[in-house]
């Protein structure tokens, strides 16, 4: 018998811990990175984010979906193909990014201006 006590689910009342919970997984940050430059196809994803299974980049497409941080447009045509974008929803996350980029220039995090 199992004598530890149930974790209840306890969804965050906290904003930024439910933003970190949308983008905050190891592909799905660089996901969004690469849909700011425009729509994309599967394909043109997983080549970008170079080790991405094509079954980890599926899941985490969907999440993004189900939270309307993109949008998936199916094209009916010969072949068939899928296009991921961001919502205007998703589009609102740009100024996080851009913070993070200059938090991570100011303190040098990429270690590019070491000094000797």
């Amino acid at each position: 018998m199992n004598n530890q006590p149930k974790m209840k689910s306890n969804p965050s009342k906290c904003p930024i811990e439910k933003t970190m919970n949308v983008i905050g997984g190891k592909w799905t940050f660089l996901i969004l990175r690469e849909l700011f430059t425009g729509p994309k196809r599967f394909g043109e994803i997983q080549k970008s984010l170079e080790g991405v299974s094509p079954r980890t980049l599926s899941l985490r497409l969907k999440e993004l979906n189900d939270e309307e941080i993109i949008t998936r447009k199916i094209y009916s045509e010969i072949p068939p193909h899928v296009e991921y974008s961001l919502t205007d929803k998703g589009k609102t996350m740009r100024p996080i990014f851009e913070a993070m980029k200059e938090w991570g220039n100011t303190w040098d995090v990429l270690g590019i201006n070491e000094k000797e």
